[in-house]
């Protein structure tokens, strides 16, 4: 005879339960923690903070946000992408308590622990919670690649490696210099 163990699924209420000293996501109810990133993983993302940042204000384009930022897409899903940028005309979503819906953008930096997770499993999810573009940044190959949301599947729209810029369809005009993305100093 065999015995088949339950699954324990999680909601939002057990995750707001959870010690806030450290990093937990929520999909499809199973939670997951991620250790803390790395120096490099650290760098880049306030290289592309700063970058993208500097150009949504100034075009008051809406609002950009880093991890540690809960973005709630149900009751059972909860991410907290490394950032995202929600743009002016939905930034009712933005709450007290995180980001209460897709962001237009999220941005995650890939990490030996997190890669497939990020790859695979959290493209799905932003998919089909309606996310319109998700940039996968690879420190080790130094290239961000830019996949845009079609016809319910985030797909690759280009890969971009450093001596080159980034271009955005979902932020017109943007054109972020992937050289100064990965400067570690």
């Amino acid at each position: 005879m065999t015995v088949r163990r339950a699954k324990v699924r999680f909601n939002y209420r057990d995750y707001c339960m959870l010690p806030e000293d450290k990093r937990y996501e929520l999909i499809d109810g199973e939670l997951f923690m991620a250790p803390a990133p790395g120096s490099a993983h650290q760098f880049i993302l306030r290289n592309l903070e700063f970058l993208l940042w500097g150009f949504v204000s100034s075009n008051n384009l809406g609002q950009v946000a880093f991890a540690p930022f809960d973005v709630i897409l149900s009751e059972e899903d909860v991410v907290q992408p490394d950032l995202l940028f929600v743009s002016r005309e939905r930034r009712s979503i933005i709450s007290e308590r995180g980001c209460e819906g897709p962001p237009d953008l999220v941005v995650e930096v890939l990490s030996p622990s997190t890669q497939q997770r990020d790859r695979e499993l959290k493209r799905k999810l932003y998919a089909n919670y309606g996310v319109r573009e998700l940039w996968l940044v690879d420190p080790e190959t130094k290239t961000v690649e830019v996949l845009g949301l079609e016809a319910d599947d985030l797909t690759s729209q280009g890969v971009y490696p450093e001596g080159v810029s980034l271009s955005s369809r979902l932020i017109p005009g943007l054109s972020l210099p992937i050289t100064q993305v990965f400067q570690l100093e």
